[in-house]
């Protein structure tokens, strides 16, 4: 139940990954989206494997968290700047080369909201479920990750389905919007980098 908690919770949460979902689904369809949406299982055995090790061996984990929102805002800024200087829209998705899986990879492995998630909440959760039973850790996982990625692919298959929305002006209006969404968050992953190595 925690797992599944956690996992809707941070699905429909507001973010870089939420941001992408749209917004590939806008360009280049649903298809694309979900491709953003599943990212998470691609880059996830490596962060929660390289939190376990830093929970068992380190006890300071603020430079290298601060490394991960520093690295993660410059490339945010790079996709609002992107973003916002969409001038013309080609409806011919199918000839438009999206990389969206390989979009949805770096922008999850640099946003310090899995680490941060695995260090504070899922790591502890996890330690705890061990000395349960290995099942019990099965679960929370299996749990975290259906509704996690799941909720992100329902979103994605929803706005997919307005293929007409991409003919009008609202489409690029809504890319443009979803620049701001990048730098406002680029703007805070700077801010949390900046507060862990104390400069703010």
């Amino acid at each position: 139940m925690s797992g599944i908690f956690l996992g809707f919770a941070s699905g429909i949460s507001p973010g870089p990954l939420m941001a992408m979902t749209i917004s590939e689904s806008l360009q280049h369809g649903s298809r694309a989206g979900i491709k953003v949406a599943v990212s998470p299982f691609v880059t996830d055995i490596l962060i929660v494997s390289i939190i376990l090790l830093f929970l068992l061996e380190f006890d300071n984990y603020d430079p290298f968290i601060a490394t991960i929102s520093l690295a993660g805002s410059l490339y945010l800024i790079y996709l609002g700047i992107s973003s916002f200087r969409t001038e013309s829209i080609d409806i011919d998705i199918g000839t438009i080369r999206e990389n969206s899986l390989k979009k949805g990879i770096v922008v999850n492995f640099f946003s310090p909201h899995p680490y941060l998630f695995w260090i504070a909440i899922g790591g502890p959760i996890l330690f705890n479920a061990q000395e349960t039973s290995i099942f019990s850790t099965i679960l929370f996982v299996a749990g975290f990750y259906a509704l996690l990625v799941g909720s992100k692919i329902i979103i994605a298959m929803m706005v997919g389905r307005s293929r007409s929305f991409l003919k009008s002006n609202y489409y690029l209006y809504t890319i443009r919007l979803l620049g701001l969404v990048y730098m406002v968050f680029a703007f805070y992953f700077l801010k949390q980098g900046l507060e862990l190595l104390n400069l703010y």
